[in-house]
Formats: C-alpha cells, sequence, structure tokens
C-alpha cells in the first residue's frame, strides 16, 4: 500500500452544535456544500447547509446505510434489516421505495448505478444480480461465492465489482476473478468521482492507482470521521467539524516543497607546470565560453525537473 497524503492546513471551522456532532455515526457532505450527519442512537438522517442550519430530517425506524449523496436530488439508503432501498430527495423526503423481500433471497448489500439500475449481493444464492427496478427486470445475475459476512461497501464501474470489507479491499471482474486485493482497516464506503475510486475510512481517505495500489490522499489519525466533496475534505475531531480546501491545501505544499539541492560543480584540474601561461590564460576562456554556453541547457533540465516534482506533489 503506497501512503501518499496532504498536510492538513487551512483549515476552519464550520458551526454545527458541538453535541450534533458528538452523536454522529457518519457525515458525508455533498458537491453543494451541505452536510448529512446519520445517527445510530435515533437512526436520524439530517441535511444542514454550511451555516449550521437544518434542511430537511428523516427518522427511520431501523439502521439505513447512506450509500452517497454526491447526486442530492436522488440520495440513496440501503437496509439490510429491512430488505429495502429508499430514494430521498433534496428536502429528505422519501421519493420511492424498492422492497427486496418479495423477488430475491437475503440481500447483503446494494449499489444503486443510477436512476434505473441496482447490483445486489443475494446471500442466499452467492449471486451479483443487475436489477433494472424502473420496470423489475433482472438484467443480469453473475456467479459470486464470495464470503459476505464483514462486508462494509460495493461498488461496481466498468466491469468491475469493487468489495469493501472491515480489513480488505477486493476487486473483482464479473467473471469472479480477483484482479486486486489490499489490507485496508476501518473502510467505510466507496465513493467514485469520474474514473477515480476513493475509500472512506473512519479517519483517512484512499485513492486506489491501479499501479500503486491503495494511496492515502487525507489522514488525521485524531478525526472520529472524515469525508470529501469535489472542493474540500470534511472531519469531526473533537466534536468539532473541520473543513480543509483542496486548493488552499495544493498551495501549501507548493509553498513548502523542499528546493533542489544544486548539483555539486565537478573539480577543476591544475594545468600542468609544463603549458605556458598564454596556453593557460587561452583555455581559461575557452572554459568559460563552454560553460556560459551549458548552463542555459543545464538551467531548462532542472527547470523541467522542478515542474515534474510540482505536477507529481498536487491532491
Amino acid at each position: 500500500m503506497t501512503f501518499f497524503f496532504c498536510t492538513v492546513s487551512a483549515q476552519k471551522s464550520l458551526p454545527l452544535d458541538t453535541l450534533k456532532l458528538k452523536e454522529a455515526k457518519d457525515m458525508l457532505a455533498d458537491d453543494y456544500g451541505y452536510l448529512y450527519i446519520y445517527k445510530n442512537k435515533d437512526f436520524s438522517f439530517t441535511k444542514y447547509d454550511s451555516l449550521g442550519r437544518q434542511i430537511g430530517k428523516m427518522m427511520l425506524t431501523v439502521p439505513y446505510k447512506v450509500q452517497s449523496v454526491q447526486n442530492p436530488l436522488s440520495l440513496a439508503l440501503f437496509s439490510e434489516n429491512a430488505q429495502e432501498m429508499k430514494f430521498v430527495d433534496q428536502n429528505m423526503n422519501e421519493i420511492q421505495k424498492v422492497d427486496f423481500k418479495q423477488k430475491f433471497g437475503f440481500i447483503k448489500m446494494a449499489y444503486a448505478e443510477d436512476l434505473q439500475q441496482l447490483w445486489l449481493l443475494d446471500d442466499s444464492t452467492k449471486r451479483l444480480i443487475q436489477y433494472n427496478f424502473r420496470n423489475d427486470t433482472m438484467i443480469n445475475a453473475y456467479p459470486f461465492d464470495i464470503s459476505f459476512d464483514d462486508l462494509m461497501d460495493l461498488l461496481v464501474y466498468e466491469t468491475k465489482v469493487y468489495i469493501l470489507t472491515r480489513k480488505h479491499i477486493r476487486i473483482y471482474s464479473l467473471k469472479f476473478e480477483k484482479l486486486f486485493e489490499a489490507p485496508l482497516e476501518n473502510g467505510k464506503r466507496f465513493r467514485r468521482e469520474n474514473e477515480t475510486v476513493l475509500v472512506v475510512a473512519d479517519n483517512a481517505i484512499l485513492k486506489y492507482d491501479p499501479e500503486k495500489g491503495m494511496v492515502k490522499v487525507f489522514e488525521d489519525k485524531d478525526a472520529q470521521i472524515v469525508d470529501k466533496n469535489i472542493l474540500s475534505y470534511f472531519e469531526i475531531k473533537a466534536n468539532k467539524l473541520y473543513i480543509y480546501n483542496l486548493e488552499k491545501i495544493k498551495e501549501t505544499k507548493l509553498q513548502t516543497e523542499p528546493e533542489n539541492k544544486q548539483e555539486t560543480a565537478p573539480p577543476v584540474t591544475e594545468p600542468s607546470s609544463e603549458k605556458t601561461a598564454g596556453e593557460e590564460g587561452k583555455k581559461t576562456e575557452e572554459e568559460k565560453k563552454e560553460s556560459i554556453e551549458k548552463a542555459p541547457d543545464h538551467t531548462l533540465q532542472k527547470l523541467m525537473e522542478d515542474t515534474s516534482e510540482v505536477q507529481a506533489a498536487g491532491v
């Protein structure tokens, strides 16, 4: 596992009541800056704006897993206990419910790919099911004989199946071929940003890189909960909510990037005592001229190296 994470700087505290944050089981941030707090104590799911004002609230009767809030117009919530998935609008009103009990065995995890299709892990038949819930049609079913006991999340993207457990991340093909596996402690859910797949853990966020494996992009060991949207990282620490702007983090990294060490100039060889002073003077002038002619190339090379390092430093 590769470790490359940003320095948590340029932070600001957001005005949310300490008691609300203390009881939070999970926190999510959408790309418009709204925050969502889920509490296990009363199974409540509440939406707040950036000033801490409540926008909407749901009181659920059983535990639900919030899949994602990236599309705030349609939030997907799955309940293993109730064997159903709810879709909620931007005001936290239920707009649709999909009941799995009548059609399937026991669904261990569900992933809403879009507003029509679901991917379901059926524990009773050990299958991965592609299901169009709009017209109640099973599109495909793939044998998927894995243990579902410690399953935390599921994501399907471009014929790859991402499985998150309490201690690992695994990636399979739809033919049940294992493509990747890595240890990962306390993973909670996946987040996909275009072609990038991220894992949100208790106090860290990691990115899957096909060449490097799991790359840690944010971490604060003192945090209770972390999350991100397209602009910022969020964390609850000491029952306070903090935000870290991605652009400011990049600027900080660029400013604090250590300067490259200057290359040591090669030692100058003393001229032979047999050479005349005129020959020495002529050679010295030629060396100076040669040094001046070579300097721009060396400077350009260093500039290219510096630019590459700065680009690599971005989060």
